[in-house]
């Protein structure tokens, strides 16, 4: 690898962008390809494949073989709520390899004894959010029930283009939370994202059931998400 390649991969893992390092095993030459890059169309699908799945492969494309070594950055999963099921929901991300990070500023829920070992703050999510901000490969799950706890961070999901964002609460609190996230200048694309009742439809009662609805929709959006070239965004 070329310096100048060097220096964008290094770029790329320092801003939190997925890249692959593209190599012509034939040629030798390389290149690096940045999520959102425009690539020539024999490999566009190859390559969206390889963003969306994080696996590094071989691959024969028009008589071609390449080498796609996938750089994609931890994906960060946010919980808003310091919850019975954020207590399991953390436990099922972490060992699905997924950095969590809990934000509940309600001290009587936020203790550490409640969550041994994870990343837990207790303060508001507009302050800790702050230092700590959201990104592309960042999932936000808001637990309270609470607007004031809960409205914030998921507008600035939104805002930033968190890859899930997920509430908890039944339709009818789900349609008040538009109505506020509305009169906040959310718009309606925007609010289509957000997915309400929360998790995978599975039938899920126990808090334990709910987690792992939530982490399930979580991978999947992860997994299948849109690969859109930046000239093509709108």
């Amino acid at each position: 690898m070329d310096a100048a390649n060097l220096a964008r991969l290094n770029d790329a893992r320092r801003a939190r962008r997925a890249a692959i390092l593209l190599t012509d095993l034939d040629s030798g030459r390389d290149s690096v390809v940045i999520e959102g890059d425009l690539v020539e169309p024999p490999l566009q699908d190859a390559v969206e494949a390889a963003l969306r799945s994080g696996r590094s492969t071989a691959i024969d494309v028009e008589g071609h073989r390449y080498f796609l070594n996938v750089h994609l950055p931890p994906a960060h999963i946010v919980i808003i709520g310091a919850v019975h099921i954020s207590q399991v929901l953390a436990q099922m991300a972490s060992l699905a390899g997924f950095d969590v990070r809990i934000i509940d500023p309600r001290t009587a829920f936020a203790t550490p004894e409640r969550f041994l070992g994870i990343d837990l703050t207790a303060d508001w999510p507009v302050d800790v959010l702050k230092d700590r901000p959201l990104d592309a490969y960042s999932a936000l799950v808001a637990v309270t029930h609470d607007p004031k706890i809960d409205d914030y961070p998921i507008a600035e999901a939104l805002r930033i283009g968190c890859f899930y964002v997920g509430a908890l609460g039944s339709r009818k609190t789900h349609a008040a939370r538009l109505e506020r996230l509305r009169a906040d200048r959310v718009d309606e694309a925007a609010l289509g994202r957000i997915s309400a009742p929360i998790g995978l439809n599975i039938g899920a009662a126990s808090p334990a059931e709910i987690a792992l609805a939530i982490l399930a929709e979580i991978v999947q959006t992860l997994r299948t998400r849109a690969i859109s070239p930046i000239g093509d965004k709108k």
